[in-house]
């Protein structure tokens, strides 16, 4: 496409000049969803902008947001700070008090937006929330009077604004030590923006729907996009109304992570345990048949003519979970375990999986659309203007990917000790993943660099293609490995409470609670198959020898995950530093 925005607050009047939408925005509110048109956003965006200016802010200053779930006022806000050249710092509801005060304090913040009170830190700042009533509202915020004076001054500070300005400043959450701010300009953010809008399947007047966190680059990225091609986006409120708000808005598109997928197929192979018999044959054979589907092969007329039937009879009930109309998804932040994309896929709904990093804005890689340029198991094809190469292959291949483009970060704010470490001279970005190539052009992320670690038998182990090993068991919803300096592996189990309870049914084994249950002697042996099934698929410097079996999901909110779903193996460590030490006598 042509590219007529340099800023990504010029993606407002983009629209509104090329596809205006009257149901640009959509929340949920009073048991119906309320459209807010562009023009009426465009209005509501310069009336903050105004405020702010008026309220001291000004280019170069830096404004805090918490947000949990994406809604309009995050929309509002984060475009107000741009038209004025304020930089948005994101801040993740999970932070320790200790990583929002260094935050804070690095950045300089000045003002911090949160959702509601329950939300508020101890810190030494002005604090809006969005609940409505108050003069620290942010709705008091929004009925502020502006003058025609404001609106002409609100345009030459959108006018001194440039492509190389700073537009946010993204904190890693990482997995240990201190927060690091990602540097990321309009003209960064814009790249990626324009690359999403020829990549991913997005059409005017089309439903797509925004769930994943705002404080997510991918989520914050794909709604610019979807902005910029005048879809109408809609919001879930919240994780409890997530399929209720599918079903009755009927998007057609939506970004993910793996880990809502694999809840959904986790389901799935719950009904396949189910105790009547038939309907647990019939799951199974609908299941057994999406195995079998593969998008860039040609299907036999067996398999076309069994893939009607379990849609008929399985999938596409499963599919009208999410509101029926869903047509594709794009997956990042984790990796995607290949059967769970064939069996969407095999429900017709397109899942594409892609890699990226909040450095570079973020995407690198992404499965495309198009026929010929999907394969799973891997990320896909580096998009354009990105430069990718894999350093210090091994004998696999295998090495670090280093990366070079328009949207990658020129560093970390006040960083100059990780600059070095993380930039050549030449200036390639070391991303600290390991992947190779498949085929010279499908990207295949194999592990992270930080995450590899030798036994004290001296044989180097990659966590990752084992852990997704276990993760594919319908018993198993996560999993870690550990063995740092220790004489063989052993892992860290999640079991799938919901499937382990129908299998304990069926086994005529009383079911008590997850807390109980880890103990069972059945239980266990039953996570001890399933372990030895994939034992037998390795080497025997690989094989898991012993494992613990966790009596509670990690999550987000147990500060076990972290923002991007990725367990955090120093956290997790230190909890269960006992058990694992007691599992290797």
């Amino acid at each position: 496409m042509q590219q007529e925005f340099t800023r990504v607050f010029d993606i407002l009047p983009y629209q509104e000049g090329r596809y205006p939408q009257n149901a640009a925005v959509n929340i949920f509110e009073n048991n119906h969803w309320n459209p807010t048109s562009i023009t009426q956003l465009i209005e509501k965006v310069n009336t903050v902008s105004c405020w702010m200016r008026n309220h001291g802010l000004a280019k170069g200053d830096k404004v805090g947001i918490m947000p949990n779930q994406g809604n309009l006022d995050w929309i509002i806000i984060d475009f107000a700070c741009q038209q004025i050249g304020v930089i948005i710092i994101p801040l993740h509801p999970t932070y320790t008090s200790e990583e929002l005060a260094f935050i804070i304090d690095e950045t300089s913040i000045k003002i911090l937006f949160v959702l509601s009170n329950k939300d508020l830190k101890t810190v030494d700042i002005p604090i809006f929330t969005l609940d409505k009533g108050g003069e620290n509202s942010f709705h008091f915020c929004l009925n502020y009077s502006a003058s025609s004076k404001d609106l002409t001054l609100l345009e030459q500070a959108k006018e001194s604004i440039k492509e190389d300005d700073i537009l946010t400043i993204m904190y890693t959450s990482g997995t240990s030590g201190t927060p690091k701010g990602a540097i990321i300009t309009h003209k960064n953010m814009v790249s990626n923006i324009l690359f999403t809008l020829a990549a991913f399947p997005l059409e005017a007047s089309k439903r797509v729907m925004s769930y994943l966190p705002f404080s997510h680059i991918l989520e914050r990225s794909a709604c610019y996009a979807y902005l910029a091609c005048g879809a109408n986006m809609y919001f879930v409120r919240s994780r409890e109304t997530f399929l209720a708000d599918f079903q009755s808005a009927k998007p057609y598109f939506s970004t993910s992570v793996p880990r809502v997928l694999e809840k959904m197929y986790a389901h799935l192979q719950e009904q396949a345990l189910a105790q009547n018999y038939i309907k647990r044959q019939v799951v199974q054979w609908a299941i057994k048949t999406a195995q079998a589907y593969n998008a860039h092969k040609k299907k036999s007329i067996s398999l076309t003519f069994k893939l009607f039937f379990a849609r008929l009879i399985v999938l596409n009930r499963w599919k009208n979970q999410l509101g029926g109309k869903l047509e594709c998804m794009v997956v990042g932040a984790a990796a995607l375990r290949p059967e769970i994309a064939r069996m969407f896929s095999a429900a017709n709904i397109r899942i594409r999986e892609g890699y990226g990093m909040t450095e570079a804005s973020p995407l690198i890689s992404l499965n495309r659309f198009s026929p010929g340029l999907n394969r799973f198991g891997t990320v896909g094809i580096p998009i354009p203007a990105m430069e990718l190469k894999i350093e210090d292959q091994n004998e696999n291949e295998e090495g670090e990917i280093f990366i070079k483009g328009p949207n990658v970060t020129q560093g970390y704010y006040k960083r100059p000790d990780l600059n070095k470490e993380v930039f050549t001279d030449d200036g390639w970005f070391k991303t600290g993943d390991i992947g190779k190539l498949i085929d010279g052009k499908f990207l295949q992320i194999t592990d992270r660099k930080k995450d590899i670690f030798k036994t004290s038998a001296g044989k180097y182990i990659a966590p990752q293609p084992l852990e997704n090993l276990l993760n594919a068991s319908p018993f198993i919803i996560q999993s870690m490995i550990v063995g740092f300096g220790k004489p063989y592996v052993n892992a860290l189990i999640v079991p799938d409470f919901m499937i382990l309870e129908e299998w304990c049914q069926l086994e005529n084994i009383h079911w008590t609670s997850p807390t109980y249950m880890v103990h069972n002697i059945k239980v266990i042996e039953k996570i001890e198959t399933e372990i030895d099934a994939i034992n037998l698929k390795l080497p025997n410097y690989k094989q898991i020898r012993n494992f613990i079996i966790c009596d509670e999901e990690w999550t987000v909110d147990n500060n076990l995950l972290t923002t991007t779903l990725k367990p955090i193996r120093k956290a997790l460590m230190a909890l269960f530093i006992k058990e694992i030490d007691k599992s290797y006598g």
